[in-house]
């Protein structure tokens, strides 16, 4: 089997976002959002997976906005799902943003303030956004500046991911965390099913969809191409820092010289 890579958009909102998928959603979500502890009770996705209807028409694959119901509670949430592979100029300020925007449009004009329900900003990146945090996962609050006391409400919360920090092999995996983080880091690597993974069904469900085998043309398409997107954006960078670091080389030989002949050397 071949499997597409879930970090990939195009694979990561169809493995996540499709109609079919509210169950592997729900297991994903309690994982690393509640420590694996069953808080959802149902949600409700937002905005589906549709696939391409015509071949060739550029499909876009943003994030996946899920209504999350607590069982205990019974209070809603709305939950933003993103994977994030590059880490673009500007990043950090669009999740607060869309964490705010999903915030305070859920009101009409005139409604009680009280009705808001509390956002949850879920980001998976391909990249480490906190060096100086040794976890995989982050939680971040408002708090009080200098005696760091929580805001008396929770509505808006800011979670991250950092799969490069997460570096079990397989045999290393015990929580369903570990092994829904492997999913995300290793599943375009493996040619079947782990075991200790196919033992949730939610995963195994997770890898049937992800198996190439079930795509379209069109989804294979826009899989491949979300692949060559990603390789060409890699390479500017790449490119862009090669040419700045040429540029100080030469920029400090130069001044070099010249120093050199004020001081007569």
């Amino acid at each position: 089997m071949i499997f597409i890579n879930p970090k990939i958009d195009f694979a990561f909102k169809k493995i996540f976002g499709s109609e079919d998928s509210k169950d592997i959603l729900i297991s994903f979500l309690n994982a690393l959002i509640y420590e694996a502890q069953p808080v959802i009770q149902d949600l409700e996705i937002i905005n589906p997976y549709v696939a391409p209807k015509i071949r060739g028409l550029k499909s876009t694959y943003l994030d996946i906005k899920a209504k999350i119901i607590e069982a205990e509670t019974g209070e809603q949430r709305t939950v933003i799902i993103e994977m994030q592979v590059l880490n673009i100029e500007g990043f950090e300020k669009r999740i607060l943003y869309n964490a705010a925007k999903s915030y305070s449009t859920q009101l009409g004009s005139g409604h009680d303030y009280s009705l808001l329900n509390p956002v949850i900003a879920l980001t998976i990146t391909d990249f480490v956004m906190f060096p100086e945090l040794g976890n995989v996962i982050s939680k971040f609050i408002l708090k009080e500046k200098d005696f760091l006391i929580d805001y008396p409400i929770y509505d808006i919360e800011l979670i991250f991911v950092e799969l490069p920090k997460f570096t079990k092999e397989l045999s290393d995996l015990v929580t369903i965390i570990d092994k829904w983080l492997y999913f995300m880091n290793k599943a375009r690597y493996l040619d079947d099913v782990p075991e200790v993974m196919g033992n949730i069904p939610e995963i195994k469900k997770a890898f049937y969809i992800a198996n190439q085998a079930n795509l379209t043309l069109d989804e294979l398409d826009d899989q491949e191409k979300s692949e060559f997107f990603i390789q060409d954006q890699r390479g500017a960078v790449t490119k862009a820092v090669k040419k700045a670091v040429k540029q100080a080389l030469r920029e400090g030989r130069e001044q070099g010289i010249r120093q050199g002949l004020e001081q007569g050397l």
